[in-house]
């Protein structure tokens, strides 16, 4: 990560399959690059078992990123392996930083199925066993024979699996574990071992699956030649993999390889927890922060904004934490939903980009906007802000949480200050120092929420403002040469 980098996640989940995403953002990574994107997160790239539908994360056959003609199609919903590989160039050639999407926690759409002893699970407690031992029929094989072996002759049969959630022989739907099996260790505790999440649940303990999965990175990694990843589902998956997993890769790439796990928890101890597990080889989406902005854009009013980052990743983990507002799962329809409300947003987004800690990634529906959802992208205030995290948060931090309702900070180094201030509900004002040398000089809200100016007095102080459920930046009108 650069410094003041911040990273886009290019894709929402409805997204249309025509016209191809990865040609879209060949041609936007001009723009992109403009209004201070640093690095973009692409969808996954593998041919998913929903084929042109599949958003990426029914995965099918990792080696196939758009060349083969599998689950009826060769492209996948962005587009062919050479459009991808187009992109990828596309934004390096204006020096940003690409990464892949990579979901290693399951399969789907077997070529074949197999017979396998196996018991039953409880839903709600993993480990605990409520069937007799019986023999059931499970998609598990997978050979991939339109790929014909290319780039890998590995076959996955059941034995690469700890277990599934469908019987063919008696159309029951239930969580099998198969027999001399163990759910992965260093799993996330929901529903006692929360190892299985979908699909053909991956066997992380098998050495030929590990084996096969290090050699798939490196291909993958010499293939792209990306700069880092996003890795799906971490919690599902033992932490022992991934950790090891990524140290391989690295040594392999030489490259720093920047890498951020999705571990999906509200509690900022599972979280702190993890990133001990996997000995700080990664850093992790700040979920948490998440739902408090969630939180605060439903509580009309009544939250107490002077204590949105406590227990949040960015405040005990600043250098690990990956702070987001939205993203393909929480938008509107999706699985964890928890939109935050467009009138949050400029707020929301305010904290992540304007504040010195974490590493913050916007969200393509909220910049360009969810048609299926009839929600608009908020492109204006993001730029805005993009702008002013390039150019104006920089240096030291003051912080100014000491109302519930009203808090605000200041940026400043030897170039130039910043001041924000926010309210989630009925406004108000601030005193906030911003330096002597800015003494007599006016500020003004680049944002444009408010429209008054604010004179620094002798002692480099200002009376700052801001409406009610907004967000105003204030700058010093002489260094804005914008």
């Amino acid at each position: 990560m650069m410094q003041n980098g911040v990273m886009m996640q290019y894709f929402e989940w409805y997204l249309e399959s025509n016209p191809h995403l990865w040609k879209l953002l060949k041609e936007d990574a001009k723009h992109l690059k403009e209004i201070g994107i640093t690095a973009v997160w692409m969808p996954p790239a593998f041919k998913g078992i929903g084929g042109i539908h599949d958003v990426g994360y029914g995965v099918y056959d990792i080696y196939d990123l758009g060349e083969f003609d599998q689950k009826g199609t060769i492209r996948t919903k962005y587009g062919t392996k050479d459009e991808y590989l187009d992109a990828i160039e596309a934004l390096h050639q204006y020096g940003l930083q690409v990464y892949g999407d990579i979901v290693l926690n399951h399969k789907m759409g077997a070529d074949g199925n197999e017979f396998v002893k196996a018991y039953e699970v409880n839903q709600y407690n993993k480990n605990q066993v409520i069937s007799d031992e019986e023999l059931i029929e499970v998609p598990t094989l997978f050979t991939f024979p339109n790929r014909h072996q290319m780039y890998s002759d590995f076959t996955w049969n059941w034995t690469c699996f700890d277990g599934i959630d469908y019987d063919i022989l008696s159309k029951r739907h239930a969580t099998f574990l198969f027999k001399d099996k163990n759910w992965d260790s260093q799993v996330d505790d929901e529903n006692g071992n929360f190892d299985y999440l979908m699909g053909a649940d991956i066997d992380f303990s098998n050495p030929h699956v590990v084996a096969e999965l290090e050699n798939w990175g490196q291909w993958y990694l010499s293939m792209t030649h990306l700069d880092g990843l996003r890795l799906d589902a971490v919690k599902h998956i033992g932490a022992h993999f991934y950790k090891d997993w990524i140290r391989e890769i690295r040594v392999h790439y030489q490259k720093e390889l920047f890498t951020v796990g999705e571990y999906w928890h509200g509690d900022i101890h599972h979280l702190l927890n993890y990133l001990n597990e996997v000995e700080g080889e990664m850093s992790l989406f700040d979920v948490p922060l998440h739902y408090h902005f969630y939180e605060a854009s439903h509580s009309f009013g009544q939250y107490d904004m002077s204590k949105i980052f406590e227990g949040t990743l960015v405040d005990s983990a600043p250098n690990q934490a990956v702070t987001f507002v939205d993203n393909h799962d929480t938008q509107p329809s999706q699985g964890l939903q928890s939109w935050v409300e467009d009138w949050f947003k400029p707020l929301a987004y305010a904290l992540i980009l304007l504040r010195k800690d974490g590493y913050p990634c916007v969200f393509y529906g909220d910049y360009y906007g969810i048609p299926h959802s009839q929600i608009k992208g908020q492109s204006d205030v993001l730029d805005c802000l993009l702008w002013l995290r390039k150019e104006y948060a920089l240096g030291k931090q003051d912080d100014y949480f000491d109302d519930s309702s009203v808090i605000g900070w200041v940026r400043y180094s030897e170039q130039r200050s910043l001041a924000c201030i926010m309210s989630d509900s009925v406004g108000g004002t601030k005193d906030m120092y911003v330096g002597e040398r800015y003494a007599g000089k006016i500020f003004y809200d680049a944002l444009g929420y408010c429209q008054n100016q604010v004179v620094i007095d002798q002692q480099g102080h200002g009376l700052f403002k801001c409406q009610g459920g907004s967000v105003s930046v204030y700058i010093c009108q002489e260094e804005n040469n914008g």
